[in-house]
């Protein structure tokens, strides 16, 4: 979340207004848009340290020179700035000072990728002067949970509290992950669960293509994705691979009946957090929050509520992709443009659709928890990921050629799966070519990821 809500509105009294929350992101094919978002661990050159919130060189030096040479807006907590905003667009602060691009609503992969080359530019200029530089990786390949700063953020404070009581990497998953995510428009409800069951099959394909994370404190982990096998133990009420969705009856109102007994964080009150942890929003919505006795929920507090939920698929007024770690420039393109091409285009859709067909949501299941290691050699069913992986590209790749949106020169947006085919070809996934840099040129070294991988 870029900044505490703002406007409460009318209390909420029925069910079913949350379900008509959801529903109204339904809109027509013509108007469905692209939202990419995506982090990054900002450091110290010289030592590859991530950053305070304070100082000189700190992430508030870093919001202060974009809003004043940029024109963003801060936004503040405690008159603090937690928070740029400009036109549709806000970049925002994970726990750990992890540094997140919330963009715009586009109608391109061109446009979105304009928008990121924009921002890391942007966020360049400010930034070399100061001798700080960006990273993407899914978790910081370095530093130990006690060397990162927390960000000055209220809902942060109630949530690395909570999160040790329900599992054991859950201060990992905020202080020391990075990811990159696409959030996609549905025309229905029917087209939205087609799109949800399809995509969470599909996470796990997404995550070996994009794993990036082999280290932990500078040394080889053991895993590919090391993000994604953090999600396995850090809160398994809100995360995961909710099975309901593969269920009869699913829509709208069946995510939220689930949604409703998701365990609370907080409720935002008068300028401050209000700490709710392990209630339900079901005994908010009948009045009966012990922290709140007899006030019911405004729709700014659902709309919080759906973001504490971690699901491979996240289900607001649109669908997040969330599979994938953060990585190159060329990867925050390849990502939404995976995407798009296989959700956005009917036929797309149903070739996707058909290439999971016969999955089981216990080889789902399972194949989410093989891939952080194996990555493309694990399997699913009698196939292996790689494999699985090839015609999904391929079935993407005639998506995007099908939607013939073209830039300046005449190029679609194939183009921008370009890195994935790599990975596809040669078989290595970024972590991978990491790994056999770390044990070659690299010399076992692992300072050498700052500098040969800096934004």
């Amino acid at each position: 979340m870029a900044a505490p809500p703002s406007g409460k509105g009318e209390p909420i009294t029925d069910k079913r207004q949350l379900v008509e929350f959801l529903a109204s992101g339904a809109k027509p094919p013509a108007a469905f848009r692209i939202g990419t978002e995506h982090e990054k661990f900002a450091f110290t050159r010289e030592d590859g340290r991530p950053l305070p919130y304070a100082g000189p060189r700190g992430i508030r030096a870093l919001l202060d020179g974009l809003a004043r040479e940029f024109g963003w807006t801060p936004v503040l907590e405690n008159d603090q700035p937690i928070a740029l905003i400009k036109n549709d667009c806000s970049i925002s602060l994970e726990p750990g000072g992890q540094f997140e691009l919330s963009g715009g609503p586009l109608e391109t992969l061109h446009q979105t990728c304009s928008e990121v080359t924009t921002h890391l530019e942007e966020v360049r200029k400010i930034a070399d002067p100061l001798s700080i530089a960006m990273l993407g990786m899914g978790f910081n390949p370095k530093w130990r949970r006690e060397d990162i700063p927390w960000m000055p953020k209220g809902r942060y404070k109630i949530m690395g509290e909570y999160m040790p009581k329900v599992g054991k990497l859950g201060l990992d998953m905020m202080l020391r992950t990075c990811t990159v995510q696409v959030n996609l428009d549905f025309a229905s409800e029917a087209d939205m669960v087609r799109k949800f069951r399809t995509s969470l099959a599909l996470q796990s394909i997404a995550t070996s293509l994009f794993a990036n994370s082999p280290f932990v404190e500078g040394r080889p982990n053991g895993f590919l994705s090391y993000r994604s096998w953090i999600w396995t133990d850090t809160d398994n009420d809100r995360c995961g691979v909710p099975r309901f969705v593969f269920e009869d009856g699913m829509g709208f109102e069946r995510y939220v009946e689930w949604m409703l007994d998701v365990p609370m964080y907080f409720v935002y009150r008068e300028g401050r957090y209000i700490d709710c942890t392990g209630q339900s929003f079901r005994a908010f919505l009948d009045g009966r929050l012990p922290q709140l006795p007899g006030e019911r929920p405004y729709l700014s507090d659902w709309s919080d509520h759906l973001t504490t939920a971690f699901p491979e698929v996240r289900l607001k007024k649109f669908l997040e992709m969330r599979g994938a770690d953060a990585g190159s420039w060329r990867s925050l393109c390849a990502l939404p443009a995976f995407w798009v091409g296989l959700l956005y285009d009917e036929t797309a859709l149903d070739e996707a659709e058909e290439l999971v067909r016969d999955w089981s949501v216990g080889e789902i299941e399972a194949v989410r928890l093989a891939v952080p290691r194996q990555g493309l050699k694990a399997k699913v069913g009698k196939r292996s990921v790689h494999e699985v992986a090839r015609d999904a590209l391929a079935i993407a790749n005639r998506g995007l050629i099908r939607r013939a949106r073209v830039n300046w020169e005449g190029a679609d947006e194939t183009r921008y799966l370009r890195r994935l085919e790599e990975v596809v070809e040669t078989g290595r996934t970024p972590a991978e070519v990491k790994l056999a840099s770390f044990n070659g040129a690299w010399e076992g070294q692992i300072d050498k990821v700052f500098s040969d991988y800096a934004y």
